[in-house]
């Protein structure tokens, strides 16, 4: 009697990639989702749910993402100190302002698992202000993604 298994690849032949993308002029949202299938592993045949299977993603120009409509007024961000009265609020504007990457981190985290396989994957992603990373001993490869449908890189 054989009965329906989840497909478990061997993990010795799981290899990790890593890619460069490039936020400038990307939609906020559109590019986090690509980001999260690929630090996830949905883009590889041997995704498996309960496993690290994705790759590592390095950001640069994260000061240059973009959002539409009113957001870059209206759109706020809670942080909380832990302390009564604690709270503190900050447009988008304001926090790209002052710490571009932390937006995009945002974004990413609330779209991967929220249990330890999650921050496991939030671990294999880099973050980087302008358009250097200090990642070029792993020899990442450049990735393009096409937020904007239509767009012509």
């Amino acid at each position: 009697m054989t009965s329906n298994k989840t497909f478990l690849p061997p993990i010795k032949t799981l290899e990790h990639d890593w890619y460069v993308i490039d936020a400038a002029d990307q939609r906020l949202g559109r590019l986090a989702s690509e980001i999260a299938m690929i630090l996830r592993g949905k883009n590889k045949p041997e995704y498996t749910p309960h496993l690290d299977t994705g790759d590592f993603v390095i950001v640069v120009n994260a000061e240059k993402v973009t959002v539409t409509g009113k957001k870059r007024t209206q759109k706020v961000y809670h942080r909380h100190s832990g302390r009564p009265g604690g709270m503190k609020t900050e447009t988008f504007a304001k926090l790209q302002a002052r710490l571009p990457e932390r937006i995009l981190e945002h974004a990413i985290k609330g779209m991967l698992p929220k249990n330890s396989l999650g921050r496991q994957l939030f671990t294999k992603l880099k973050i980087y202000k302008g358009p250097t990373h200090p990642h070029a001993a792993q020899q990442p490869k450049e990735l393009k993604i096409q937020t904007i449908p239509g767009e012509q890189n």
